[in-house]
């Protein structure tokens, strides 16, 4: 059964298992590139809703001595002050799931106004270095839209993984859809200049199985980013069968927002 708690560590132990080094996205900014690992995951959690799924993921991470990045967004479903504060004591690494744009319909003045307030107080958790993009697949406002007038940098922060990736270099698996292959119905957690590139070469994962048969080929490249939406993942099978059903509504919802927007 995919989408579990049990299926996510089956496979952070097969990457384990096949000599991945972890990073959080802070540490990849920070190295240089020759002092980077030879075979990494750069492990990434858009925590959208839910928060109490993001404590289990990174629990289940700590027990295996695995550090990744949480990006919070500042709705009350996300922005949980108890649980960001435990995963943080769990060494992980605290980030801004920005959607500033969305959030001031477009008024750029103040979206960078508002974004500049965020990172202050996600910043008394943790010292936030990054940030990432939350889609917001149903807003007319790309979040990236903020950086073609000021620069993130200038907020003492080191990366945004859509811009500070080399993607030629580094593999992006997202369980956007829930489901490994759903930039099939992604708005924009999408990598679409290499998309069609990675398809060609025949990486694509549908489940969480299909990605731990890869490792066991050894198909999968030496660098990936692997990033997941936490509220996806449980053992409780009433939550599972709600995920199952709502992600199925949204994924045709987003196939239509698609198609209109071409």
């Amino acid at each position: 059964m995919d989408f579990t708690l049990r299926t996510y560590r089956k496979m952070l132990v097969a990457l384990l298992q096949k000599g991945y080094h972890f990073l959080t996205f802070e540490q990849y900014c920070q190295l240089p590139y020759a002092q980077r690992p030879e075979r990494y995951i750069i492990l990434r959690h858009d925590v959208d809703l839910k928060a109490e799924n993001s404590l289990l993921t990174a629990q289940v991470e700590n027990e295996l001595g695995i550090k990744a990045s949480y990006y919070f967004r500042v709705v009350p479903q996300s922005n949980q002050p108890d649980k960001i504060a435990a995963i943080a004591a769990l060494y992980h690494e605290i980030g801004y799931h920005y959607e500033d744009m969305s959030i001031a319909n477009g008024d750029i003045g103040k979206a960078i106004a508002h974004f500049s307030t965020q990172v202050t107080y996600f910043r008394q958790f943790y010292p936030v270095q990054t940030i990432c993009m939350h889609g917001a697949p149903t807003s007319q406002w790309d979040g990236k839209w903020l950086w073609q007038t000021y620069d993130y940098h200038d907020y003492d922060l080191l990366g945004e993984p859509y811009l500070d990736v080399d993607y030629s270099n580094v593999f992006y698996l997202t369980d956007t859809g829930r489901c490994w292959d759903g930039y099939k119905v992604s708005v924009r957690d999408k990598i679409p200049t290499y998309q069609d590139l990675w398809i060609e070469q025949g990486l694509t994962y549908h489940s969480t199985d299909d990605i731990v048969q890869g490792l066991s080929k050894k198909e999968l490249p030496s660098k990936i980013m692997i990033t997941t939406h936490p509220q996806r993942w449980t053992n409780n099978w009433m939550e599972w069968g709600y995920e199952l059903l709502a992600q199925n509504t949204k994924n045709v919802i987003k196939k239509c927002l698609i198609r209109l927007r071409k």
